[in-house]
């Protein structure tokens, strides 16, 4: 069974196609021009360009080199010739990629959960009984090798596709009491016919979600990104979601007021903090050792607490800005409240320095000190960030 990890926050983020079709019902909104809104204004335009749409740019470009790999991968597998190398560099590629999705965790909101993108490439765990019988099928397996990711994306379900799907397979792991047990390392160049054709197209599945994410915040994306998409026949998404939180309270925006834009910016970052203290850190902590291996988010990278420090990341990125000398939410908390705002930025970088202190954390989660001192701290920054910094911003 998979474990989708994440949660949905505001409802109107999973109905924002919906809002996109009834515009006309939205024309009645009016700008407000208090201080207030003039002040969180500010903190929306460099949210939306350098931490969102910067983001998944990013992530695409990191998506579109490792689609460059696994194409070069599959080529040597079918020509008989050697490609360690290319397994190195294609897990230095899936590395940059992924941190630049767990960079975006904390605006899951809109886009990544109206359209299920997010559960899309990040459930786990595998479900390696239906993997296995998929590269045994040969008809299967000639239609993904025609389709590439276009079938991943449409055919297959969420527990054999996305980073851990890739990860996996780009990844070395040992079999130990029935479960594939991660190395970290790269992994032999001795994949099959059948795993390169299944990992090309995972990872250009992978990649085009990437760019869907991209062009559903900014609008746009470039020419070799839209490409990708037109040559599998995707339309992208029309949200407009960037153009809506800069344009909040104008015609055709969802958010009636910046206020309200800033309070989904700060929802997003409790969101991702309540998971990574209860659901990606916790559950490891408190399972058994059967159940461990199933609750890890990344077992055979092994770079779960590098997951969960670049969460923190995003919520830091989110409040701080992802740039220096932009505006942020963290400049308006400051202007009314300065010891609140101090406590935030520290919570945050406690919350990254206890989570890169633990050691080992896929083999050794379980009632480990380190790991309870990292999600006690992870609680208290979402604490504070639902009962303080929301409340601030509702006054």
């Amino acid at each position: 069974m998979i474990i989708n990890m994440k949660k949905q926050i505001l409802l109107k983020s999973l109905v924002v196609l919906g809002c996109l079709g009834c515009l006309v019902s939205c024309e009645s909104n009016t700008t407000v021009t208090t201080d207030k809104e003039a002040a969180l204004q500010k903190a929306v335009a460099p949210y939306v360009n350098n931490t969102v749409v910067a983001t998944y740019s990013q992530m695409a470009d990191a998506g579109m080199t490792l689609l460059g790999k696994t194409e070069a991968i599959l080529a040597k597998v079918e020509a008989g010739q050697d490609y360690a190398d290319l397994m190195v560099e294609a897990d230095a590629a899936w590395r940059l990629m992924r941190k630049h999705w767990e960079q975006s965790e904390a605006f899951l909101y809109g886009p990544a959960g109206a359209h299920n993108i997010d559960p899309h490439i990040d459930s786990w765990p595998l479900d390696f009984n239906a993997m296995n019988a998929l590269l045994h099928n040969d008809a299967q397996m000639a239609q993904i090798e025609e389709e590439g990711g276009a079938y991943v994306g449409d055919k297959l379900g969420y527990a054999l596709k996305g980073f851990h799907a890739a990860e996996y397979l780009l990844f070395e792991s040992v079999i130990q009491n029935g479960r594939a047990v991660g190395t970290g390392n790269p992994h032999a160049a001795n994949l099959t016919h059948a795993e390169a054709v299944y990992l090309n197209a995972i990872v250009e599945d992978l990649t085009q979600q990437a760019i869907l994410l991209e062009y559903a915040w900014a609008g746009e994306v470039s020419a070799e990104k839209k490409a990708l998409l037109d040559e599998a026949e995707i339309e992208p998404y029309e949200d407009r979601y960037g153009w809506q939180m800069i344009n909040a309270g104008k015609a055709g925006s969802i958010f009636v007021t910046y206020q309200e834009a800033v309070e989904e910016i700060i929802a997003g970052a409790i969101d991702i903090a309540s998971e990574v203290a209860d659901l990606k850190m916790g559950n490891p902590y408190i399972s058994s050792t059967a159940e461990q291996r199933d609750y890890i988010e990344s077992p055979y990278s092994c770079t779960s607490t590098i997951d969960f420090a670049d969460n923190i990341r995003s919520i830091q990125h989110a409040y701080c800005g992802a740039k220096d000398g932009d505006a942020s939410v963290s400049d308006y908390v400051k202007s009314q409240d300065k010891d609140l705002d101090e406590r935030v930025r520290t919570a945050i970088n406690e919350s990254i320095a206890k989570i890169e202190a633990i050691q080992n954390f896929e083999s050794t989660a379980q009632n480990n000190a380190q790991v309870k001192a990292a999600i006690d701290q992870v609680s208290a920054l979402e604490e504070i960030l639902d009962k303080e910094v929301l409340p601030l911003l509702s006054k």
